[in-house]
């Protein structure tokens, strides 16, 4: 039983180390805003749009970009949409007899893939900021304007905001979410972040370079692309946005898992980062590949340890330590743990992060790892909530 016991200190020490000293940097530095030398100006603005079978909600999207505090003769809305459903023509008729702004609509004979998609839309964006939005979210009206301020600074190439609400009432997303918060705003102050959000994320346009075609971590691969040339990518959390997602359990596992395949590869692909690139590479990036990829093996084998531990000694009664374990998880996935919730929401990240790593590990076993690729698949339900 002692060795049992001193095993899994070992690992819950092991695990949690790496945690304790980047808390502990926050409340020495304790970061707070953007790092950026933001001033107020108003360059010409490109926002990129991608769409594919966003009948139900795009019109509602296109009302909210076109009522941002922001003068729309210096805007360009880009969509590049690939649906079969009719989106294109919606979109051709919310921007008949409009004078601005200017509409460039991009339409794919065939779906490629979001990465593809994207690539082609920046390529035609004409603006010296591009700004990159999915339809599924909504803006703070001042978002656009907050971004260019911090792309003012001449350091500073990419920004991306906070998720402020969530769309659906996902409790255990929105712990999630008022956590890496705080890691993004340490991250930023430090040097830059990895991780860039969908919803809304902000370029320089010189700064923009292609993205892999089977990405499914696009807008963070191009902020850690345009870190490794030499600028930097910053998380603002004055820039609000809102983004839907699921409350039910299985529903947000899928949603998860997806994102955290796509970060994982990220990290992998671009691994000959690690070390190099100022405090970018030798803190946030080694910090994330112990988040994503280290710790969430360690948690399982915690949780296996903690299991035969408890049934080599106390026999059938052991099984009392799985049954906590699912007991937690049923009570987390319902947001009804009170005060430990946020505790849920980031053992909930790590069973994601495992997850997607054993199928990478399978999918590069079988020869089949293009089967992940960018497309993805409208959630009807969700945009139910956006209607």
């Amino acid at each position: 039983m002692k060795r049992f016991v001193e095993a899994l200190f070992g690992l819950v020490a092991l695990t949690g180390l790496p945690y304790l000293i980047y808390l502990g940097a926050y409340y020495l530095r304790r970061p707070s805003g953007t790092p950026a030398n933001t001033r107020p100006r108003e360059p010409s603005v490109s926002i990129v749009l991608p769409t594919y079978n966003e009948a139900a909600i795009v019109e509602s999207k296109l009302e909210e970009l076109v009522e941002l505090d922001y003068p729309m003769e210096k805007v360009e809305i880009v969509v590049v949409d690939s649906s079969d459903d009719g989106t294109a023509e919606l979109v051709e008729t919310f921007f008949a007899g409009r004078p601005e702004p200017e509409l460039t609509l991009i339409r794919e004979d065939e779906r490629r893939g979001l990465a593809t998609a994207l690539n082609e839309a920046y390529a035609a964006a004409e603006n010296e900021v591009v700004v990159k939005t999915d339809c599924d979210s909504r803006l703070a009206p001042d978002a656009v304007r907050k971004a260019v301020a911090n792309l003012a600074d001449p350091d500073i190439e990419a920004v991306t905001g906070r998720n402020a609400d969530v769309i659906g009432g996902s409790e255990v997303e929105q712990s999630y979410r008022d956590i890496q918060t705080m890691i993004q705003i340490l991250e930023s102050h430090i040097d830059s972040t990895l991780i860039f959000h969908g919803p809304f994320s902000a370029f320089e346009r010189d700064a923009i370079v292609p993205i892999d075609e089977d990405s499914i971590a696009d807008d963070s691969e191009l902020a850690l692309k345009i870190r490794r040339n030499g600028g930097r990518a910053v998380f603002d959390p004055e820039i609000h946005y809102k983004e839907a997602a699921h409350s039910e359990f299985s529903k947000r596992r899928e949603q998860k898992d997806r994102r955290a395949m796509g970060l994982l590869r990220l990290l992998w692909r671009q691994r000959d980062a690690l070390g190099r690139h100022g405090n970018y590479g030798r803190v946030v990036l080694p910090f994330n590949w112990w988040f994503m990829i280290v710790s969430p093996w360690l948690v399982g084998a915690g949780l296996a340890l903690a299991t035969l531990g408890s049934l080599a000694v106390l026999g059938p009664v052991g099984l009392l330590t799985p049954a906590g374990v699912l007991a937690f998880t049923a009570l987390g996935s319902r947001d009804a743990l009170g005060p430990v919730q946020p505790l849920y929401s980031l053992f909930d990240t790590q069973i994601s992060l495992l997850r997607a790593s054993v199928s990478l590990i399978r999918a590069r076993a079988d020869g089949d790892e293009e089967t992940h690729d960018g497309t993805w698949s409208p959630d009807d339900e969700l945009r139910e909530v956006l209607q």
